[in-house]
C-alpha cells in the first residue's frame, strides 16, 4: 500500500513538472509572438551559423551526431555544409538542389516536383522563421521558461509521408530560430541546434556554389 501511495505521488510530481515545462500560449501571446517573429524575419537578409545535428533512430542506442556550417541569403539561397565526421554539402538555389558528397556531385530539379518544392520551402522557412502558413500547416504554440515553441503539422498527404511534424524553438529573449526538430512518421527525428549565429553579415553568392 505504501509503495502504491509513493508511486501515485511520484506520478503527480512528474506530471506537474511536465506541465510546467511546456504550456500552451494564450491567444494574445500567440498574436504578439507571431508579430515579432514576422517583423524580425522580414529584416533578415542573411544568416551565418554553426550547427550540430542529432539523428535519432529507435534501433540505435546513441544518436548520430554531425556538425557543420549553414548559410542563408534571402529569399531562398541556402547551404548546409557538413564538416564532421565527413564533408557533405547541400545547396538550395533557383529551385534546384545541388549535392556534393565528398566530391561526388548531383543535382535535383526541385522545380519539377511539387513535393520537393514544398520541402524546400519548409526548410528555408524553418531557418528564417517565416513559416506561419495556415494553408500548409496546422500550427500550435507553446512556451517554456526557455523557449517559445511552434509545432507544425503538414496538411498535405504527400508531405506527411516524409514529415510528421516540425518543431521550431525560439529563445524567450530572441525571435529567431535556435533549434529545429523534424519528426518522421516512424517517430525517428532529426534535431538541429544552431550555434554562433550571425544575422545580416555579408555573404557572397559564391557561398552557394558547391
Amino acid at each position: 500500500m505504501k509503495s502504491r501511495v509513493i508511486a501515485f505521488f511520484f506520478l503527480i510530481f512528474v506530471s506537474n513538472i511536465m506541465v510546467a515545462q511546456e504550456q500552451k500560449m494564450s491567444a494574445a501571446e500567440i498574436t504578439s509572438f507571431k508579430t515579432e517573429v514576422e517583423k524580425e524575419s522580414k529584416s533578415i537578409k542573411t544568416i551565418k551559423t554553426d550547427f550540430i545535428q542529432y539523428k535519432h533512430m529507435d534501433f540505435l542506442s546513441k544518436d548520430i551526431e554531425t556538425s557543420g556550417k549553414m548559410s542563408f541569403k534571402a529569399p531562398n539561397l541556402l547551404n548546409w555544409q557538413y564538416t564532421k565526421p565527413y564533408n557533405y554539402s547541400i545547396v538550395f538555389k533557383n529551385n534546384k538542389v545541388y549535392i556534393n558528397d565528398q566530391g561526388k556531385k548531383n543535382t535535383v530539379d526541385a522545380g519539377n516536383s511539387k513535393l520537393f518544392e514544398k520541402i524546400n520551402k519548409m526548410i528555408v522557412g524553418s531557418v528564417s522563421g517565416n513559416v506561419f502558413d495556415d494553408k500548409e500547416f496546422t500550427i500550435s504554440y507553446f512556451k517554456t521558461k526557455e523557449f517559445y515553441i511552434t509545432k507544425l503539422l503538414p496538411k498535405t498527404k504527400e508531405v506527411q509521408k516524409y514529415i510528421k511534424q516540425i518543431d521550431l524553438f525560439f529563445p524567450i529573449n530572441d525571435v529567431t530560430v535556435s533549434q529545429v526538430k523534424l519528426i518522421e512518421p516512424s517517430g525517428d527525428f532529426t534535431k538541429i541546434v544552431f550555434k554562433n549565429k550571425q544575422l545580416n553579415a555579408k555573404i557572397d553568392d559564391s557561398a552557394f556554389t558547391n
